[in-house]
């Protein structure tokens, strides 16, 4: 069911970007009218499962999920139409049109990105709020279990003060500097400290088996019992907490691995909270010392029972359009700063880079619209800068010929543009097999 639920999320998030994106070509195609001869979501390669003509456009669906395009006519773009290309130009055609007006259509597929974005945003801020944790009331600290931060020098219980000197005020805000860290400043024992990053600490990040950051420290909520648990038949409900194992107190869910590592095939006594009440259970451990329990994640539970302080923010439907605002625009300038870092190969941030895979695997296991459309605005945001990077056969590709062209009172030559689209396309066609080799790297090692 999980799979079922993350692919359901995956597919639908990807094909609402990808038909608003060609709208953003094929609405200002026609406005100006200009002919267009397919509208596709995914591609046909020699096979459709549905195509039907209306007007002069096919529409359809095809069958590999890698995207979708819009065929205008008289424009030279993947399809390498070199045939209707060798004709006299027609006025219908986008090689006909001027400069201005092909300059909006190639720009109308990232500009619906960003608005789609934006609106989403407003939406989320509206309906949702801002929620986040204040990291002043996290009374002791992170949870540490990235081997990489550990081997830089952090342990748990280690407090974020500061990332390049910028105070840490909320949790959110580890996210939104981590990516240009150079150094982080903690608090340890009581004593301030800076932790100097090595240049290619996203890059370590990126290929160790464990990627976390810095995790909350939190109770052991009881989530699911597996079926082949040894404790399935004890009375547990989803949401008891554990607060006490094998006589001494369990405050931390990350105290639990060292204090059960050597008990195997053991009675364990334990205490748990449900409620209000404190009760009595045994717990038995398996030949590998584990107690076939998921753990359950309640942010609210958590903060009532002084884990951290939540910061709650509400918005009227006007202040939304301003917090909606903000957060597209610190958004945009995240996944700069992560492209800036992907593209100094110093780094090692290419070593992150994934492909569908990846972007399935940000999906919840569960289904929340909170969630779904919170990635979509991100993923149309990635989609839309993604398409203005200046590779021919991308959106930014023909922007910076027509760009060349409107500057320069000079038309790049046909034949220059084909050539340039091939170029493109193999580029196009080497990222994605790089992305997704990433992906089956660390299927493979992880």
């Amino acid at each position: 069911m999980e799979f079922v639920i993350k692919i359901g999320q995956f597919l639908l998030s990807l094909s609402l970007l990808i038909v608003l994106h060609e709208l953003g070509h094929f609405i200002p195609a026609k406005l100006f009218k200009t002919r267009v001869e397919k509208f596709y979501l995914f591609f046909d390669i020699k096979y459709s499962l549905f195509k039907k003509k209306i007007g002069d456009t096919v529409y359809g669906i095809g069958w590999l999920p890698l995207g979708g395009y819009v065929k205008i006519s008289g424009m030279i773009d993947e399809s390498m139409d070199k045939e209707q290309m060798a004709q006299p130009p027609q006025p219908w055609e986008f090689r006909s049109k001027p400069s201005w007006q092909r300059l909006i259509i190639m720009l109308g597929g990232v500009t619906v990105n960003f608005i789609l974005a934006y609106v989403i945003y407003v939406f989320l801020s509206f309906a949702y709020g801002d929620k986040d944790t204040n990291v002043n009331s996290l009374k002791d600290g992170y949870w540490i279990e990235s081997p990489t931060l550990n081997d830089i020098g952090f342990k748990t219980g280690d407090k974020i003060l500061a990332i390049n000197e910028n105070p840490i005020i909320k949790d959110s805000d580890i996210g939104k500097n981590i990516i240009s860290a150079k150094t982080i400043t903690i608090e340890r024992d009581n004593a301030e400290k800076t932790i100097a990053l090595p240049e290619d600490f996203l890059g370590q990040l990126s290929t160790r088996q464990k990627r976390g950051l810095f995790e909350f420290r939190i109770p052991f909520m009881i989530g699911e019992v597996a079926d082949s648990s040894v404790n399935k038949s004890v009375d547990l409900k989803k949401g008891d907490i554990l607060v006490s194992f094998n006589g001494e107190e369990l405050k931390y869910y990350d105290q639990l691995e060292s204090r059960k590592k050597d008990l195997k095939n053991a009675s364990i006594e334990v205490e748990i909270l449900r409620g209000e009440n404190t009760l009595k259970r045994t717990l038995k451990t398996n030949e590998r010392a584990e107690l076939g329990i998921r753990p359950a994640y309640d942010e609210s539970r958590f903060a009532e029972l002084g884990y951290f302080d939540l910061i709650t923010t509400e918005y009227t439907f006007g202040e939304s359009f301003g917090a909606g605002f903000s957060k597209f625009t610190g958004q945009i300038s995240s996944y700069g700063e992560q492209l800036k870092a992907i593209f100094t190969p110093s780094t090692g941030a290419y070593k992150g880079v994934g492909g569908f895979k990846a972007i399935y695997d940000i999906f919840p296991g569960t289904w929340s619209w909170q969630a779904f459309w919170i990635l979509t605005a991100f993923l149309s945001i990635m989609l839309g800068v993604l398409n203005l990077l200046p590779i021919p056969a991308l959106d930014g590709g023909h922007v910076m010929f027509l760009l060349y062209e409107i500057i320069s009172g000079r038309k790049p030559s046909e034949k220059f543009l084909e050539r340039a689209q091939m170029v493109g396309f193999f580029i196009l066609i080497a990222l994605v097999l790089f992305a997704n080799g990433n992906d089956i790297f660390r299927a493979i090692f992880k």
